[in-house]
């Protein structure tokens, strides 16, 4: 697995996040109600969190002790749930397309199977490392 490569991704995702942060915040605030703009802003802060996940995430795959296998899937649910989550809730909020809004849960499922799948790799490496396997 190319950490590095999954590392620079956060990192573009993370900048993207900013963007559509300030997009939101300049553009959009005066223009969409205050409910939408809360909506967009829940996209941009939870964007911000799995992109910065996403950042550690790749710099404890490349961690030689750590399960790799369950980490690059981790990775992979990561980026998933960015698109899936965030990025429904963006194009809802700028098409008004109201069944976005049964895809946004799944972002949600793939974030919290992200972070159960890291959490055991890391447990799993710390249980190697001490039974000597």
């Amino acid at each position: 697995m190319n950490w590095k490569r999954h590392a620079a991704a956060g990192a573009i995702y993370a900048g993207l996040a900013v963007a559509l942060g300030a997009f939101g915040a300049h553009v959009l605030e005066e223009r969409i109600a205050a409910d939408a703009m809360s909506t967009w802003e829940t996209a941009a802060r939870y964007h911000m969190y799995h992109a910065l996940g996403l950042i550690l995430t790749a710099l404890v795959s490349g961690r030689r002790e750590a399960d790799e296998r369950l980490l690059a899937w981790a990775l992979r649910l990561l980026q998933a749930g960015i698109w899936l989550f965030a990025g429904s809730l963006y194009v809802l909020v700028l098409t008004g397309a109201g069944w976005l809004g049964a895809v946004t849960p799944l972002g949600g499922v793939c974030w919290v199977t992200a972070w159960g799948l890291a959490a055991a790799a890391l447990l799993r490496d710390r249980r190697q490392r001490f039974d000597g396997r």
